[in-house]
This record gives C-alpha cells, structure tokens and sequence, in this order.
C-alpha cells in the first residue's frame, strides 16, 4: 500500500525509525505515534518508501 500524501510518508518514516531504535518513541506525534503502535516495520517501510515527487502535501 504506496503513502497517499507527503504527510502520510513523513509520519510513516519517522515511525519506522522509532520502530528501528534510531529515534525515540517519545519523540513521535499523532499519526507516526499511532503508526508505531499498529504497523509492523514492513508496513511502515513500504509506506516510507513511496515515491513521493507526485503526491500531494496533505490527503484530500
């Protein structure tokens, strides 16, 4: 499942490198907090990972 929005793949990778150990858990906010709590590390890679030149900033 590719990221729908910029906002959608920033979240996801700030959850994956919580997810990682390369960033604190207590770091996150709102969606990547919730991202970290529900996604498994494959999820949130494959969403991180999205091409992100045609997305749009936010989800309609």
């Amino acid at each position: 499942m590719p990221a729908e929005s910029k906002a959608q793949q920033q979240a996801a990778g700030a959850a994956l490198s919580a997810k990682r150990g390369e960033t604190k858990k207590s770091d996150l906010q709102g969606a990547s907090k919730e991202m970290y709590e529900t996604m498994t590390e494959d999820e949130l890679e494959e969403l991180a990972s999205t091409d992100h030149d045609d997305l749009p900033d936010k989800k309609d």
